[in-house]
């Protein structure tokens, strides 16, 4: 694989499988490119929420916007330039508030294998 750069603008967004709310994701990396992880950009409109037990280890970093993410620990709330872990197994929810959020992640592995 040689060295590359991505913008939001390079995504193809698609609704998060199994959910109704309005959050999409759009990889730029993944299986059919041959390395181990996912990479990606994810588009939370406002006031959404996503409930899921994670099938993989995930790495989001928020671009704009603000994200709450609880799980049994409790909840962390990340902004612009800050990242959370969430790590494979845990029960999580997902929650963008009045502004929405974009996000860059990366995922091992691959989670739509990994579903």
């Amino acid at each position: 694989m040689k060295v590359r750069k991505f913008a939001v603008a390079d995504a193809s967004f698609e609704r998060s499988p199994g959910q109704d709310a309005e959050i999409f994701a759009g990889n730029v990396i993944d299986q059919r490119d041959g390395g181990p992880i996912t990479i990606g950009f994810g588009r939370y409109a406002p006031n959404q929420s996503l409930e899921e037990k994670l099938a993989v280890d995930d790495v989001m970093l928020v671009l704009e916007g603000k994200l709450s993410v609880t799980s049994e620990y409790g909840t962390v709330t990340a902004g612009p330039g800050e990242i959370v872990h969430m790590p494979k197994g845990q029960q999580v929810t997902i929650r963008s508030h009045e502004q929405g959020a974009v996000t860059a992640y990366v995922t091992y592995p691959h989670w739509q294998e990994a579903g």
